[in-house]
């Protein structure tokens, strides 16, 4: 069930840092996105490619989905027609299929450079050498179905807010060290995809441009 009064809250606190919600439904029924659509969301972002499908048959055209978990060169096929951004780009190899499936249904596919900023080994993503290498390369320059907007990071699962924050800030540099090297006249260059449930409030002071909102939308 939809928690209406916290949504509410979290779409004024963003309007102050002209930031966008992706309101994550992970395991959720399309009843409760649908609570949220009529509420006026209209951007949702799912962790699996499976859960993606079957809910994108099933609710309005004009939602707008994220693929916010990892991603594997297979499954790319799946929702290369109608996604409208991935988050989750954290190799050559993925972007090349990316470039290849979007070619294939003929439209350029949002993507997000997706950074490891967090302790955990669990987590995954290009280091700042690794983004330069990929951005650098010969393939990437002839990449036309593709279009990179930003950046994603994780931070590490922790009460130390202290961290977290550093780890936010490492993204945003990161965000500008690539602004200012490859995309300084590129205005669709500007999301910083950072900040979920237990710590969006500092991603926003740290510059987050979309936060991935989900247990808090919901009531337990």
């Amino acid at each position: 069930m939809v928690n209406k009064i916290n949504y509410s809250q979290i779409v004024d606190e963003l309007k102050v840092y002209n930031a966008n919600l992706v309101a994550v439904t992970k395991t959720k029924p399309v009843e409760d996105i649908m609570t949220l659509y009529n509420l006026g969301q209209r951007v949702f972002g799912e962790n699996r490619v499976q859960e993606l499908v079957e809910k994108q048959e099933l609710l309005p055209n004009d939602v707008e989905w994220h693929l916010i978990g990892s991603l594997q060169r297979n499954k790319v096929k799946y929702i290369a027609e109608y996604v409208s951004m991935i988050h989750s780009v954290h190799s050559l190899k993925l972007l090349i299929e990316i470039n290849k499936q979007a070619k294939k249904c003929n439209r350029i596919i949002n993507c997000l450079l997706q950074f490891h900023i967090a302790d955990e080994q669990t987590k995954f993503g290009l280091s700042l050498d690794d983004a330069f290498d990929l951005l650098n390369s010969d393939i990437f320059k002839e990449m036309a179905n593709i279009s990179i907007l930003g950046v994603m990071g994780m931070a590490t699962f922790s009460n130390d807010m202290h961290k977290v924050r550093n780890e936010f800030k490492q993204l945003r540099s990161y965000f500008e060290q690539l602004k200012n090297s490859f995309f300084v006249d590129d205005i669709n260059f500007n999301e910083v995809s950072m900040g979920m449930s237990g710590d969006y409030e500092i991603a926003l002071e740290e510059g987050s441009t979309l936060v991935r909102v989900g247990s808090l939308l919901y009531k337990n």
